[in-house]
Order: structure tokens, then C-alpha cells, then sequence
């Protein structure tokens, strides 16, 4: 089945989004430009989701790329709750009390974000009153805990990440008279999602990681190429840091069973998410909540097995890692995406595919066959190819979808195929998932200009 290249630019331009930052705000100039993001699904539903927004309250933007699995119940809820907990962690005493009189007296509240959403990216109705009010739990307990203090930014998203988690378990457990929602909450504790989230304000970047999706900062050398740095860590069985933490959580007799097949417990790729209360609670807890629970439940697999060599849960944790970087006038953009575009592209090429893209500029590299024997007239063929991608390579008017088009549509040669793309793009969903995941790509722009007078200044 073949699409034509209109076809295919519908199909890729479908979720784009973009959003520039207005030059000043009435309270400082940024140093985010904009950022551009875009999502490419694979599963039907598509199981990621992102989110972005501006705190109103206290300085600086929040970004995250949110990966689901066994259903996008809880990648949903996380990307529309995270960001609420992020920034009532970030909140001074005073104005946390300043919300909750206005909540008391029924007067207006104070905005704490603005949100920046595709007309895709929802938020579930039924559930903003429930969720409202373990928002506003959170925010009481951080007004008794009152210490003066200002709050540590790597401190507030520590704790917003394991709150959120810890009311999506919660809230599990009590269930809703209301039939919808009880069955909204359970779905979403018994599903699981990843999450990785950017805070940046002025020169200060904080990455929190959750799971397998990564973060990147794209560098400009004084030669002008580019290279990536990585801001986060995957939380997998590839990473001996995150399988020795796991051993050392349990007992020596379980050392064998913990990890299988580069699964945890054999079952779960990621070891850090939210959700999945199937690694978290006892087996006692979670009988009782699937019996209780409304039919639908009972008639899920998922929520009926107990995963193998289960002696000590919790198995699993949301707490997040959280890493700082200075910003350098060097630092371009940065790139956070689910593990759908790192499966398919290493951080260095998409480094140099966004950076040359953000700049206009093409570093031709010589053109690599990787050991193919090619005939002069095939090497003809690639240049005249390679020349008519020059002029039509910036046709993408946002960096991700640009990225995603390269990280689905690339060739053996590093240049983007067409056939191949289309071939791709037109699998029927029961075979996509097979050949790729859900791709979600934001890329934030830094603005040098400020990044470079903060730096001076400090």
C-alpha cells in the first residue's frame, strides 16, 4: 500500500505542536525560545502521552514525555496530575495558604500553570474533583510541614513524583461510590506508565527520570558539529547501577528470581514507574481490591495473576533520578522522547539531525555505504538524492516531526527513503506495534543570548 508524500506529511503532521515564548512575560525574559513536539502512534490507542506548561507562581517551564503500558490509563492521569504536584512542591508557604483561603471562602483560586496542549491532549472531566481534592491533601500536609525553607528543586520533584504515586495507589484502595470513576481509578493503578520531566528555569536545568525514556542536551562545538550529552538514566535491566539496587531491596534468597529475561520479575522492562500496583502491593491487598472491584476488573487477566517468586513487594518505585545542568551557551536544545525514537536512533545522530535542522546549516558528512560496493552510478544516485533532501529537508516546520520522519523513514545510508516510509506509515495497526513503538518527541530551543547574561551575571 503506498502513500503519497501528502499522505505521508498528514500522517506525521497529524499531532504536531509548537509554542514560542513570548520575547518577555512581564516577569523575566526566558531561556526557552519555544520547543516543538509531536507524537507518532503505534498502538491504538497510542499508550504516550506528553505535557508542557508554564508555572504562574514561581519561575520556570515544565516538560514531560509520559510512556504507558498495559493500557494508557495511568500515562493519561500522570500527564495531566504530575505537573499540579511539581508545582505545589515548589510553592512558598504563603502562597500555598494564599489557595487554600481561596479554596475555604469559595473565591477564585490562583492559577499555578498554563498549560500548553494539543487539542489531543485531554484531561478526563469526571476525574478533576477527585483529583482536586488529593492535590489539595497534598498541599494542607505541605502547609502543616511549614519549615521556612525554600524548596529545593530537586527535593520538590522528588516528592511530587512518589505523592502522585502514592495517591494513584491510595485512591485505588478506597475506590469511588461512583461506578465510572472506581473503575477509572483501578484502571489506572493497575496500569503503569514511565515519565520523564524537565524543569528549566533561567540557567538551571533539572531532568527527573522515571523508566526508560530519556532526556538529551544537543551541544554546538566551536567547529560548529554537534554532539549530545545524555540527562537521564534508563531504568532497565541494561543499567548494573539499577539492577544492584533492586538485589539490594531483597532479600539474598530472591537474587535469582528478581531479574529474568532483562525483566523484572521476568515480567516488566522498566524498573521505576508508576502505577502497576501489581509490583507494588501485597497479594493480600490486591485480592481484595480486584474482588471488591467492579466486573470489569475481575474480568481482566492483568489484574488477576500475581507475578512469579512474589515474597517481598514492593517490587517497583515512581521515585524519580533526578539530574541538574548548568546551561551553557553551547547547549542548543533539548530532546525528551519515549524509548519508541532511542530504539530506533542514537543520541549522536539526533543531535545532529536537530541541530542542523534548528541552525539551517548541513554539515555534509561523506556519505556513508558502510561497507556496501556501490557502483559509480549508484553514487550518483545518492548525491543527486542527497541534493534534492537539501533543499527540501526544512519542509517540516517543527523540529520533532522532522526527527520522527528520520527516525521511521531512514535507510541503510542515513538518509530518509520515502518507500520505506510510506511502507511504514501504512502498516495496519495490528502489525505496527510489531515494527516500532509509540514515538513522543518534545524539543526544547535555549535562547544563547540569555543563557550567556544569567551566566555572566552569576
Amino acid at each position: 500500500f503506498y502513500l503519497t508524500p501528502p499522505q505521508v506529511n498528514s500522517i506525521l503532521k497529524a499531532n504536531e505542536y509548537s509554542f514560542k515564548v513570548p520575547e518577555f512575560d512581564g516577569k523575566n525574559i526566558s531561556s526557552v525560545l519555544g520547543f516543538d513536539s509531536n507524537q507518532l502512534p503505534a498502538n491504538a490507542p497510542i499508550e504516550d502521552r506528553r505535557s508542557a506548561a508554564t508555572c504562574l507562581q514561581t519561575r520556570g517551564m515544565l516538560l514531560g514525555v509520559f510512556d504507558g503500558h498495559a493500557g494508557c490509563a495511568c500515562a493519561q492521569a500522570v500527564s495531566e496530575r504530575l505537573f499540579y504536584y511539581i508545582a505545589v512542591s515548589l510553592l512558598p508557604h504563603e502562597t500555598l495558604l494564599e489557595i487554600e483561603n481561596a479554596v475555604e471562602s469559595g473565591r477564585a483560586l490562583l492559577p499555578i500553570l498554563q498549560w500548553h496542549k494539543h487539542p489531543n491532549d485531554y484531561f478526563s472531566k469526571e476525574a478533576s474533583k477527585l483529583y482536586f481534592n488529593s492535590l489539595r491533601t497534598y498541599w494542607q500536609e505541605l502547609i502543616d510541614l511549614n519549615s521556612g525553607e525554600t524548596t529545593d528543586v530537586k527535593e520538590a520533584l522528588i516528592n511530587a513524583f512518589k505523592r502522585l504515586d502514592n495517591d494513584i495507589s491510595l485512591e485505588a484502595q478506597v475506590g469511588d461510590p461512583n461506578s465510572f470513576l472506581n473503575y477509572l481509578v483501578l484502571r489506572v493503578a493497575f496500569s503503569g506508565a514511565t515519565a520523564c520531566v524537565a524543569h528549566v528555569d533561567g540557567v538551571d536545568l533539572h531532568v527527573a527520570n522515571t523508566g526508560d525514556s530519556r532526556a538529551m542536551l544537543g551541544v554546538q562545538e566551536e567547529d560548529g558539529s554537534w554532539s549530545a550529552v545524555n540527562l537521564s538514566y534508563d531504568h532497565n535491566a541494561q543499567n548494573e547501577h539499577e539492577v544492584e539496587r533492586v538485589k539490594m531491596e531483597h532479600p539474598k534468597s530472591e537474587e535469582k528470581s528478581l531479574v529474568k529475561q532483562d525483566r523484572l520479575l521476568g515480567l516488566l522492562m522498566p524498573f521505576r514507574a508508576f502505577g502497576d500496583v501489581k509490583f507494588k502491593w501485597s497479594i493480600e491487598l490486591q485480592k481484595r481490591v480486584v474482588e471488591s472491584g467492579p466486573d470489569q476488573l475481575n474480568d481482566n487477566e492483568y489484574t488477576k495473576f500475581i507475578p512469579p517468586n512474589y515474597h517481598t513487594p514492593p517490587y517497583l518505585t515512581a521515585e524519580p533520578e533526578v539530574i541538574h545542568h548548568k546551561l551553557r551557551p553551547q547547549d542548543k536544545f533539548l530532546v525528551l522522547a519515549t524509548d519508541g525514537l532511542w530504539e530506533t536512533m542514537h543520541r549522536q545522530d539526533v543531535a545532529r539531525i536537530v541541530g542542523e535542522y534548528l541552525t539551517g546549516v548541513h554539515h555534509q558528512q561523506p556519505i556513508a555505504v558502510g561497507g556496501y560496493k556501490v557502483t559509480l552510478g549508484q553514487m550518483h544516485g545518492l548525491l543527486t538524492e542527497r541534493r534534492a533532501r537539501i533543499s527540501s529537508v526544512f519542509e517540516d516546520q517543527n523540529a520533532a516531526t522532522h526527527l520522527i520522519r528520520h527516525a521511521v523513514g531512514n535507510n541503510e545510508f542515513g538518509t530518509v527513503d520515502h518507500e520505506r516510509l510510506s511502507k511504514m506509515l501504512s502498516l495496519p495497526e495490528e502489525l505496527a506495534r510489531m515494527y516500532r513503538d509509540d514515538i513522543t518527541i518534545i524539543v526544547v530551543q535555549f535562547n544563547s543570548h540569555v543563557v550567556g547574561a544569567c551566566q555572566s551575571e552569576q
